[in-house]
């Protein structure tokens, strides 16, 4: 279990949690949460499209708080200044 006490504010790390990705000690006007987000099972494909795909499907152009696990899936998993590397895609060698 995680010591939220010693966790720095907003800043992801790697989630204790069984199934969860990341998770964040959430802070926002004096408040705070432990926040776990993104699901460990799933391969992710980071191709453009589909981060298009669920950037629109989860509304990440609009504000939430900090305090949601939506919002940190936007930001921390699906930002769409991130790199888009997948390392498991083939690389296309033009042959």
């Amino acid at each position: 279990m995680a010591d939220k006490e010693n966790m720095k504010c907003n800043s992801p790390v790697p989630s204790d949690r069984a199934g969860k990705k990341k998770m964040v000690k959430a802070c926002e006007d004096g408040k705070e949460k432990l926040i776990h987000f993104g699901a460990k099972g799933y391969k992710h494909n980071y191709s453009i499209t589909a981060k298009r795909s669920f950037r629109a499907r989860h509304h990440c152009d609009q504000d939430k708080s900090k305090l949601t696990a939506s919002y940190w899936a936007c930001q921390n998993l699906w930002n769409k200044h991130k790199a888009t590397t997948n390392p498991t895609a083939k690389k296309n060698t033009g042959k």
